[in-house]
C-alpha cells in the first residue's frame, strides 16, 4: 500500500493548480526525495534485508510527513498574499430578518427616547402635523397604511430639515416663498418643453408678477366698489391646522371619517299660550336633537324644525335589552336617562319613530301628534348654561333621513344655522379660537380641543347631566384642509366675503351660452354655482396678494374706497405686494389721508388663492395685446368645476358681465395590482398587517417588514389612485434588498475608516470628484422632492442611482483599489473618502422612507459621525440633513460632459468584452486588453491623457476593469488587423469610436490578477506585479520560520 501511494505522489503534483515559481521549486524536490524512497523501499523488499520491518514503519512515516509538508506548502502559498487584501468586513447583515430586527429598532427608540430627543434638538420653528383620532371602524386596511406613512415620511424629513423657521417675518416668509415658486414653475416650464408642449415660454405669466398682483387689485376694487365686497361676522370652514379660512374648493372630502354623533334631549320650559296645558300633562317633556358635532352645543342658540313635517310627543318605555346586539354595543352607548325611573317624554318627527325605537333599543309610545309649525316658539333649557333658547322654522335641510327631525342650531357654526339666525335675530356664538380650542366663553371646557377632548368632554357633560340618549360612531364624509389633511370646522369670524347672490343669475345665464365637453360639466358648475353661498376671499395668511384696507384703530371701521385701491394698484403694479408689508401706512394712504395715518393701520388678511387664479383672464387676456378675450378654450381636470372653472367665471361676470371663456374641457383609492377597487368578495385585499408580519402561508405571503410597505408608499404618484397587490410588494422587497446590500457595500469597506483620513478634495482623483458632484445633485433632487412631497420622484432616484448607477460602475471600479490598494494607500484612502461621503448622505436621505433600515445601518457605522455642531449622533435622525457641499457642485462643464462620454464608452466596451468572452478568448476582463480607435481628435487626446496619468485611479484600464488599455493612433497598422474581437459605435450620437479586444500582455499578478510584464521581476515575490510588490514589502510582516 506504500509503495502504491508513493506511486501516484508525482503524477498527482504535476497537477496540483497554480503559477508560483516557488511551488513548482517544491514539487520538484519533493519528487526527486519520493524517487530517492521509492529504491529505498525497493531494497526492504528484498527477502534477505536485515532490520526490513522496522525500517520499512521509519520510512512510511517519513513519506507521510513528507506528503503532509508538500500539502502545508501548498496551501500556505495559495493563501500567501490573502492578508494584504482589504476584503470587506460588516457585522451588517445581508438579510434584513425584518419580523425581528425592525421590532427589536423600535424598541431602541422607545426606550432611548429618540424621538424627545430629536424634537427637544429642533432650534428652530415646530412642523406641527397633528394627526386625527383614532379610526373606531375595525382594522386598519391599506388605505390607512398609505395615509400614515406618507404623514410619517413628512414627519422624519422635517425632523432631519431642521432649518430654523424661528424669526420669519413676513417678508422672509414671503421671499421663501415666492423662490419656491420661481424654481418650481422653471423645473415645470422645462419639463413642459421636453413633452414638447409649444408655448410662449420666454414670456409667461406669474400671480406673483406685480403686474399681474395690480390687476388683481383691480378685480378686487371693481367688486368693491360693485357693492359685492363686504366684511361680516359668519361662520366659514376654518382650518385649526392652517388657522385659516378656507374656500369649499379648499377642501376635500376622505373617505372613512368618523365622528361621534349624538341623540340628545333639551327640556322644553314653556310653550304658546295655545298649547299651555301641555306642559301640565307631559311634565318631563323634551325636544330630541342629533348631531354629529357635540363640540358645537355650547353655542347652541335654537332647535329648529320643518313646518311641513309631522312630530309626535312619545313616551319612553322601559329600555329593550335586545334592542341593540353585543356588535352594536362596541360602537353605541346608551345615555344614563334611558335607565332614570322618571317617566321621560320626547318630540320627534312622526316618520322616524319607528326607526329611533330600533337605534335606541326603547318603545316609544305615540301620545300626541303636532305639525312642525305648532312648535314655532316653544322655548328650553339649554342643557350647558341654562339659557332659554326658542324652537324655530328652518328650511328644507331638515328631513328624516338621519337624525331625529330636529336640528340643533348654531349660528355661529354653520351655513344653514346661520341663515336662519339672520331670520330669527339669533346670537352668533363661537366660543373657539383660530386653534381649534374653546375659549373663556366656553365655560367649564375652556382650553380643550374640540376636535379631541373638548368633544368627549362635551358628550360626558350631557350624559351627567341627563340630557344624552345614546352616543354612536358615524363614518361620513367631513370636510379636511386640502394642505395640512386635516379636519376642518364651521367657525364664525370676521372675513370678507364677495356676495354671489348679487350676481348669481348673471352666472347662470353665462354657463348656458358656454359650450361643455363634455355636455355634462354644465350640469356639475350649475348645480355648483346655484347653491353656494357667498364667496369668502379672506386667509389669514402672509404670503399671497394683500386685501387693500386700512382699519380705524378706535373704531374698527374699515376704510376701502376708489382713491385708496387705486393708490395701492399703482404702488404694487411697481413695486409688487411686498410694498404692502414694508410700506408704512402713511406711504400707502393716498395723499389725502396722509395727515390721518396715525388713526389708521393696514390689514393683515390675504386673498384666497382662487380668488388669484380666478384673476387671470383679467391679468393676462385683459393686459397682453397678442391675447383676447374671453378665451377660446380653458381645459383641466373635472375637480376645477368647483375651482379654478368657478372663481374665473365669478370674478369675470361680476367685473364684466360675461365668461372668461367660450368653451370648457374637463379631462378625467388604492386599488388592486390590475386596477380594480379591493372588495372581501373579490378576494383582493392587501392587508398591511399581511405584508409586514407575512400571512398564515408564510411560502406564499412572507413577511417583507415595514419598510417594504414604506418603500411601496413612497413608490407611487398619490395624487391619482395608486395600486399595490403581492406582485407589486415582491418588486419592492427586491428593490429593497439591492439597495440594503448597496449600504452593506458600503459599511464593509469602512471597516477601518476614520474622519481624520479624509482627502482634501482638491487631491482627490477625478473619478472621485465626479462621484462626489453626482451624489451632492442627487442629494439635492431628493431635498426638493420631500419638500414638494414627491416621495415616488425619490423613489425612482434611489432605484436608479443607488442601486444602478453607483453598483455598476463606481463600485465595481473601486473594487480593485479597496481590496488590492493598499490599506493606507492614497488610493484606498481617496476611496473611502467618497464612499464615506454617499454611506452618510444615502442613509440620511432614505431615513424618512426607510427609518429601520437607515437606523440598522447607523448602528453597524464603523465610525462615529459628528454633526456640524460637534455633538455626536448616536441615532440616525440625530444626524440631520446632509448640508449640500457647494464645491462639489462646482465641477465644471467640460468635466461634467467628459464623464458621461466616458460611462457611455465603457457600456460599449462591456459589450465587446462579453462578445471576447462569449468567443472564449477571454474569461475575466482582466483577462482583457482594450483597444481604442477614434478620429475624433479632442476625445483621442482625453482618453490618452487617461491612459498615462500618474493617478491610478483615474486610468483607462482601471475604468473598464481590463488589464490593459491604450490609444490607437489608426487601423491602418497589421498591429489593429490582427486583434480579434471588434466592434464599433457612436458616443453621444456623434463621436465614431473603435473598440478592440486581445489578451492581456504578460503574466497574470497573483495577488490583483491584473496582467503586466513586470511580473518576475521581483526575486523575493516573483508573482507580483510592480504595485502590488510595493504593497506587499510595506504590509506583509517578515517571515519566520518554525522547525518542530
Amino acid at each position: 500500500m506504500l509503495v502504491h501511494s508513493l506511486g501516484e505522489l508525482i503524477p498527482l503534483a504535476c497537477f496540483i493548480p497554480g503559477e508560483s515559481h516557488q511551488l513548482k521549486s517544491y514539487l520538484s524536490q519533493t519528487c526527486q526525495i519520493t524517487v530517492l524512497i521509492q529504491g529505498m523501499i525497493s531494497v526492504l523488499q528484498r527477502e534477505d534485508h536485515e532490520d526490513q520491518l522496522w525500517l520499512q514503519k521509519r520510512l512510511q512515516k517519513a513519506v507521510y510527513l513528507l506528503v503532509t509538508y508538500i500539502f502545508l506548502r501548498i496551501k500556505q502559498e495559495d493563501g500567501k498574499y490573502k492578508h494584504t487584501v482589504d476584503l470587506p468586513k460588516t457585522t451588517f447583515g445581508m438579510r434584513a430578518n425584518s419580523s425581528v430586527r425592525e421590532p427589536e429598532i423600535q424598541k431602541i427608540w422607545e426606550e432611548n427616547q429618540v424621538f424627545k430627543r430629536v424634537v427637544d434638538k429642533n432650534s428652530g420653528g415646530n412642523f406641527v402635523l397633528h394627526d386625527g383620532p383614532p379610526y373606531a371602524n375595525g382594522d386598519l386596511h391599506i388605505g390607512h397604511a398609505l395615509n400614515k406613512i406618507l404623514k410619517d415620511i413628512i414627519n422624519r424629513y422635517k425632523s432631519l430639515d431642521q432649518e430654523a423657521r424661528s424669526n420669519l417675518t413676513p417678508l422672509k416668509l414671503r421671499a421663501k416663498a415666492a423662490k419656491f415658486a420661481k424654481e418650481t414653475v422653471k423645473t415645470q416650464m422645462s419639463s413642459f418643453k421636453r413633452f414638447g408642449v409649444w408655448a410662449d415660454w420666454n414670456n409667461p405669466y406669474l400671480t406673483l408678477d406685480p403686474t399681474y398682483e395690480a390687476a388683481q387689485i383691480e378685480v378686487f376694487g371693481q367688486m368693491a366698489l360693485k357693492g359685492y365686497i363686504y366684511r361680516g361676522r359668519k361662520p366659514v370652514h376654518w382650518s385649526p391646522s392652517s388657522q385659516t379660512a378656507l374656500a369649499e374648493a379648499e377642501l376635500e372630502y376622505p373617505e372613512g371619517h368618523v365622528s361621534r354623533s349624538i341623540y340628545a334631549i333639551f327640556r322644553v320650559v314653556s310653550v304658546p299660550l295655545m298649547s299651555s296645558g301641555l306642559l301640565q300633562e307631559f311634565p318631563n317633556l323634551c325636544l330630541a336633537i342629533w348631531t354629529t358635532t357635540p363640540w358645537t352645543i355650547p353655542a347652541n342658540a335654537a332647535v329648529a324644525v320643518n313646518c311641513k313635517l309631522e312630530y309626535d310627543i312619545v313616551e319612553v318605555e322601559s329600555l329593550n335589552e335586545h334592542g341593540s346586539s353585543s356588535v352594536e354595543t362596541k360602537k353605541r352607548r346608551h345615555g344614563i336617562v334611558l335607565k332614570d325611573e322618571k317617566k321621560l317624554f320626547l318630540i320627534v318627527a312622526s316618520e322616524l319613530v319607528p326607526k329611533l325605537e330600533t337605534k335606541w333599543g326603547v318603545k316609544l309610545v305615540v301620545k300626541r301628534r303636532l305639525l312642525g309649525s305648532d312648535l314655532e316658539n316653544y322655548r328650553y333649557i339649554h342643557p350647558i348654561d341654562n339659557r332659554e333658547c326658542p324652537v324655530v322654522i328652518g328650511g328644507d335641510y331638515i328631513t328624516t333621513e338621519t337624525g331625529t327631525g330636529l336640528v340643533h342650531t348654531a349660528p355661529g357654526h354653520g351655513q344653514e344655522d346661520y341663515v336662519t339666525g339672520q331670520k330669527y335675530g339669533l346670537p352668533i356664538l363661537s366660543p373657539v379660537d383660530e386653534n381649534g380650542i374653546f375659549t373663556e366663553e366656553a365655560g367649564q371646557f375652556c382650553g380643550l380641543d374640540v376636535l379631541g377632548g373638548g368633544n368627549a368632554a362635551v358628550v360626558n357633560y350631557l350624559d351627567e347631566t341627563l340630557s344624552l340618549i345614546m352616543e354612536e360612531s358615524y363614518e361620513h364624509k367631513y370636510p379636511y384642509d386640502w394642505r395640512t389633511k386635516k379636519p376642518t370646522i364651521f367657525r364664525a369670524t370676521e372675513q370678507w366675503f364677495a356676495s354671489v347672490e348679487g350676481f348669481r343669475q348673471a352666472a347662470m345665464d353665462a354657463i348656458g351660452h358656454v359650450k361643455w365637453v363634455p355636455p355634462q360639466g354644465e350640469n356639475r358648475i350649475s348645480a355648483m354655482t346655484s347653491s353656494r353661498s357667498d364667496w369668502c376671499i379672506s386667509r389669514q395668511r402672509t404670503w399671497g396678494v394683500p386685501i387693500p384696507v386700512f382699519y380705524h384703530l378706535q373704531s374698527r371701521e374699515p376704510l376701502m374706497n376708489e382713491e385708496t385701491i387705486d393708490h395701492i394698484k399703482s404702488i404694487i403694479a411697481q413695486k409688487g405686494s411686498d410694498a404692502w408689508w414694508y410700506m408704512k401706512v402713511e406711504e400707502l394712504l393716498p395723499a389725502k389721508y396722509r395727515d390721518k395715518a396715525a388713526e389708521y393701520e393696514k390689514g393683515t388678511d390675504t386673498m384666497d388663492v382662487w380668488f388669484d387664479s380666478g384673476s387671470s383672464w383679467a391679468a393676462v387676456l385683459g393686459k397682453r395685446d397678442s391675447l383676447s378675450y374671453p378665451a377660446d378654450l380653458y381645459l383641466e381636470g373635472t375637480d376645477q368645476h368647483r375651482g379654478w372653472f368657478q372663481s374665473s367665471l365669478l370674478t369675470s361676470i361680476a367685473t364684466r358681465g360675461k365668461a372668461p371663456y367660450s368653451c370648457v374641457v374637463t379631462h378625467g383609492f388604492v386599488l388592486d395590482e390590475k386596477g380594480s377597487k379591493m372588495s372581501k368578495s373579490l378576494g383582493n385585499v392587501v392587508d398591511p398587517r399581511s405584508v409586514i408580519e407575512g400571512g398564515k402561508n408564510q411560502k406564499e405571503a412572507p413577511a417583507y417588514g415595514a419598510d417594504v410597505l414604506r418603500l411601496w408608499v413612497s413608490s407611487v404618484d398619490y395624487t391619482g389612485d395608486v395600486m399595490i397587490g403581492p406582485q407589486i410588494v415582491r418588486q419592492m422587497s427586491e428593490i429593497y434588498r439591492k439597495l440594503r446590500g448597496t449600504l452593506r457595500y458600503l459599511l464593509a469597506n469602512l471597516h477601518d475608516w476614520k474622519a481624520d483620513y479624509t482627502v482634501a478634495y482638491d487631491e482627490l482623483p477625478r473619478i472621485d470628484q465626479h462621484a462626489l458632484f453626482q451624489l451632492e445633485n442627487i442629494v439635492k433632487g431628493i431635498e426638493g422632492h420631500y419638500e414638494n412631497y414627491q416621495f415616488f420622484k425619490i423613489f425612482q432616484i434611489l432605484q436608479r442611482f443607488v442601486i444602478v448607477d453607483l453598483s455598476n460602475f463606481y463600485f465595481d471600479v473601486a473594487k480593485d483599489r479597496l481590496y488590492v490598494g493598499g490599506s493606507t494607500s492614497y488610493t484606498r484612502r481617496s476611496c473611502q473618502t467618497v464612499l464615506a461621503a454617499h454611506l452618510l448622505s444615502i442613509v440620511r436621505v432614505i431615513a424618512p422612507i426607510l427609518p429601520h433600515l437607515a437606523e440598522d445601518v447607523w448602528q453597524n457605522l464603523p465610525f462615529q459621525y459628528t454633526t456640524e455642531y460637534g455633538s455626536f449622533a448616536e441615532y440616525v435622525f440625530e444626524s440631520r440633513w446632509p448640508t449640500l457641499n457647494q464645491s462639489w457642485l462646482a465641477l465644471p462643464v467640460e468635466e461634467i460632459e467628459f464623464w458621461e462620454k466616458i460611462l457611455e464608452l465603457r457600456t460599449e466596451v462591456n459589450r465587446v468584452l462579453e462578445v471576447a468572452r462569449t468567443g472564449k478568448l477571454i474569461g475575466s476582463s482582466l483577462d482583457a486588453k482594450v483597444h481604442i480607435y477614434t478620429s475624433d481628435a479632442i476625445m483621442a487626446s482625453q482618453l490618452s491623457e487617461l491612459c498615462t496619468t500618474k493617478i491610478d485611479a483615474d486610468t483607462l484600464h482601471r475604468l473598464f476593469i481590463t488589464s490593459q488599455a491604450e490609444i490607437l493612433p489608426s487601423l491602418e497598422d497589421e498591429h489593429s488587423v490582427n486583434i480579434p474581437f471588434s466592434g464599433e459605435c457612436l458616443i453621444q450620437g456623434k463621436s465614431k469610436v473603435w473598440i478592440g479586444i486581445s489578451r492581456a500582455r504578460g503574466s497574470k499578478c497573483e495577488r490583483c490578477w491584473n496582467y503586466s510584464h513586470q511580473v518576475g521581476s521581483f526575486s523575493d515575490h516573483p508573482t507580483l506585479c510592480s504595485r502590488c510588490y510595493d504593497v506587499v514589502t510595506v504590509q506583509m510582516p517578515p517571515q519566520v520560520a518554525a522547525v518542530s
